[in-house]
């Protein structure tokens, strides 16, 4: 049997909940979507994201939500992070930190699926290992599922592809979030499984990574601290259809998708 799972970029601000709102459950029936994962950590007005929030996204269609380095931005999410098994955040963190890093969930057709979220460490805070913490995950969920995806949410492209070639052959798929530009290095590796080093974003693309282009020119030209307001215009949705066998839990393909507001 054929999984066909999509992943989406970073949701940033109320333009990239619009999009999803008014998008993604059309593009789920139409493409025979059987499971759906997005990476919410910007989807409060640009930074972190919230229990309302949270519950919202899932309403569109999204069965579980990663997040990153922002998760922690705002307050009214440590709550959901307790009670809502389908919110994650990256599992590396401090094992005394609020929330859990992996979910096994079952897909429409019945199968179970399991999400990793890890958190690089290259120019980004401290954190724990990402490669131990994976392993360390991989030892009781491979018990539930063979079909697992891993949100690998780094800044270093290198950082995203070792951990790509680290997982071949343990997992289904490895996307990397974060950066915000969707990258075009999509491939299944030789054990099977699928990669690419960034999905995306899914909110204003006539921006700089989401935020409004004049107030980032001014921080940066000026050296002073600036608002970085999110974007408006040239909303899209970026991310891949990953199709999974799910005797063997390996990618039989992988493919960019992108969706304009206007299409």
């Amino acid at each position: 049997m054929l999984i066909n799972v999509l992943i989406i970029g970073d949701i940033v601000g109320k333009p990239g909940r619009i999009i999803l709102k008014d998008k993604l459950k059309p593009f789920i029936d139409k493409e025979n979507i059987h499971f759906c994962i997005a990476n919410g950590e910007n989807a409060a007005a640009g930074a972190g994201i919230t229990g309302e929030i949270a519950d919202e996204l899932l309403s569109y269609g999204i069965d579980v939500i990663t997040t990153g380095d922002h998760v922690w931005d705002k307050k009214e999410v440590l709550h959901a992070l307790e009670t809502n098994k389908s919110l994650l955040r990256p599992n590396n963190y401090s094992p005394f930190a609020i929330g859990k890093g992996y979910v096994v969930k079952n897909s429409k057709l019945g199968n179970p699926i399991g999400v990793i979220n890890l958190l690089g460490r290259v120019f980004m805070k401290p954190i724990d290992c990402p490669f131990r913490a994976v392993d360390e995950i991989l030892k009781s969920i491979s018990r539930e599922t063979k079909i697992v995806f891993v949100d690998m949410h780094a800044e270093a492209t290198s950082e995203k592809i070792a951990m790509g070639w680290y997982l071949d052959g343990k997992v289904s798929a490895v996307v990397g979030t974060h950066t915000h530009v969707a990258t075009a290095d999509e491939k299944i590796l030789p054990n099977g499984t699928a990669f690419i080093s960034d999905l995306g974003m899914t909110g204003p693309h006539e921006s700089i990574l989401g935020r409004k282009i004049d107030c980032v020119l001014k921080a940066i030209v000026t050296q002073m601290p600036t608002r970085f307001d999110v974007a408006e215009k040239d909303v899209r949705i970026n991310g891949v259809k990953v199709v999974v066998d799910s005797q063997t839990g390996k990618a039989n393909s992988i493919k960019r998708i992108e969706i304009k507001a206007g299409d």
